[in-house]
């Protein structure tokens, strides 16, 4: 991981937000913690095997998340598939930051994450927040930055890691 340079992006939550166009097949659907968050930890240690990403083991992931101040349940976007799997996942915190965007390989490019952010950018908005922002690695092999820019995310700084 060293040395890889991570983007920050931002997007304003000033203009309209479109309503989210779930691809067929996925629904949204209420994050419980208690049936949910290892399903959650799960997509996103696959999500992130082929690079742009990191999560620790969930005995230090789901702690670490719970107890930040700016963690709320409601933050947490889900989407779940026919069999009542998580599919796609949107954890933002209350500052209004993306903090994980994770879709499962077999539903990219779909418009899942489009409809997640959507979700989140609602969201984020009817809690006052005038712009959302994130941060992506430069070479993140999903398409993640292309997804971005498409929804209106504007590079705001980037930097190498040391």
């Amino acid at each position: 991981m060293a040395g890889r340079v991570v983007v920050r992006l931002r997007r304003s939550l000033a203009g309209p937000v479109p309503e989210p166009a779930w691809p067929t097949g996925a629904r949204p659907a209420p994050f419980d913690s208690e049936r949910h968050a290892q399903q959650v930890h799960a997509l996103l240690r696959q999500a992130y095997t082929q690079g742009g990403g990191y999560v620790e083991p969930f005995a230090i992931w789901w702690p670490s998340l719970r107890d930040d101040s700016e963690y709320d349940p409601a933050l947490v976007f889900i989407a779940m598939d026919e069999r009542d799997r998580i599919v796609g996942v949107a954890q933002c915190w209350t500052s209004a930051f993306v903090k994980d965007l994770a879709v499962a390989p077999a539903w990219r490019r779909k418009g899942l994450g489009s409809a997640l952010l959507h979700e989140a950018f609602r969201a984020l908005r009817e809690r006052g927040s005038p712009a959302v922002s994130l941060k992506v690695d430069a070479d993140n092999p999903s398409g993640a930055q292309r997804l971005y820019h498409a929804l209106g995310f504007e590079e705001v700084e980037s930097y190498r890691l040391a």
